[in-house]
């Protein structure tokens, strides 16, 4: 690892960008120069975004790809990646435009060409598909939505805890956006799965997870099996979706700090 390397940090639907401090500070520990940065519109506080919903709506794929595309721009080298759920799907994107040294995919929402579609993932989603107004609205979840979308392998005293610290409205747009991937051969979805000169991937999936169940992510490395570039695939079978949030943290932390470690990050 080169000194001093950057890591951004991308959040997904329904968590804001501070739910990232303590793998910032456990990333700037390790000797990298780490950061969060939201999605476009998102408030400085939880309770800004919350108060102020409409702040966040109608950001798609495409906006918030751009958005970080822009951060990107304003640093000295090409960064290394790591986001959860949609923030996973960024990711890919922008590693695939070559725009990221490599990147790490956290219970990844679904790219182009995944199709696999479990139930628990529609009643996940379902407090955005309900209404198709929502797709240009915020949407927030209730602690009890939320402990069937995050929190379903922890407690439910800890899942009401992570969600009045970190949760927040989330924009319908880009789920509305990744549910007709396959049937829009320009989805803002679609990720550059061939590019064989790409920088190293890691996708991390939680076996328990209900938004983002194993077979999504399973189903997502197979999109890679023409690129040449490592592509590689790890799971904590007793995890949910709440895995960068909750208790066990740390661990997702270290086994990403390993893998760079191992790709000479």
């Amino acid at each position: 690892m080169s000194e001093h390397t950057p890591v951004l940090f991308i959040h997904g639907l329904w968590l804001h960008a501070r739910s990232w401090d303590a793998w910032v500070d456990r990333f700037t520990a390790a000797g990298y120069d780490a950061s969060a940065p939201g999605w476009p519109g998102d408030p400085d506080t939880v309770l800004e975004a919350r108060a102020h919903p409409e702040a966040i709506a109608d950001h798609g794929i495409d906006d918030v790809v751009a958005h970080y595309a822009d951060i990107i721009a304003t640093l000295p080298t090409r960064p290394i990646l790591v986001g959860h759920s949609f923030g996973g799907m960024i990711a890919q994107r922008l590693l695939g435009e070559d725009l990221a040294a490599a990147a790490i995919a956290i219970d990844a929402a679904q790219i182009k060409g995944v199709l696999p579609l479990p139930l628990s993932a529609l009643k996940a989603t379902l407090p955005v598909f309900k209404n198709p107004a929502n797709k240009h609205r915020a949407v927030s979840l209730t602690a009890e939505q939320f402990r069937f979308a995050f929190g379903n392998a922890i407690t439910p005293e800890e899942s009401d805890e992570l969600y009045e610290r970190w949760a927040i409205p989330a924009p319908g747009k880009p789920l509305f956006e990744a549910a007709a991937a396959n049937f829009n051969p320009h989805s803002p979805a679609k990720v550059a799965t061939d590019n064989g000169g790409r920088g190293p991937l890691l996708l991390i999936m939680g076996g328990q997870d209900n938004t983002v169940p194993e077979a999504v992510t399973k189903a997502t490395l197979k999109q890679y099996r023409h690129s040449a570039a490592v592509t590689d695939l790890l799971e904590f079978a007793d995890r949910a979706h709440s895995l960068v949030i909750d208790h066990g943290w740390g661990d997702v932390a270290e086994a990403s700090l390993g893998w760079l470690q191992k790709q000479g990050l």
